[in-house]
């Protein structure tokens, strides 16, 4: 692949990043060689753990509690760094990023299987 080519798959996964809301900041990224990720750390987790949370949904229900607490988790981390209490790492961000993009797809799932309880009349 040539460089040029290179250049314009990731100027375009850029371009997706920033679509997708991400800040991109290059201090608060990871890079592969000279080519930053097209979404920061705490972005990368969430987006692995929405994957990671289908996949384990798919085997076994995560209750809404667990949910709320890796949602919480999150939360905390970037509250923290938001009220400059605490400066968070690119690792702590990729991690509780994990944890709650996880929550965040136990929580779809649990809201979906409600809404289709409730809509085939299932009440159980």
């Amino acid at each position: 692949m040539t460089e040029e080519r290179k250049e314009h798959i990731w100027l375009k996964a850029m371009e997706i990043g920033e679509k997708c809301g991400c800040h991109q900041l290059p201090e608060r990224s990871f890079f592969i060689g000279r080519y930053q990720f097209p979404v920061c750390a705490r972005c990368t987790g969430v987006l692995a753990g929405y994957l990671a949370g289908i996949l384990i949904g798919i085997k076994k229900a995560i209750p809404i509690r667990t949910a709320a607490v890796f949602c919480g988790i999150t939360l905390a981390d970037w509250s923290l760094q938001r009220l400059e209490i605490l400066e968070s790492s690119n690792r702590r961000r990729l991690v509780t990023g994990f944890l709650g993009g996880i929550g965040q797809a136990a929580a779809y799932s649990w809201l979906i299987r409600k809404m289709l309880l409730k809509l085939t009349g299932n009440l159980g």
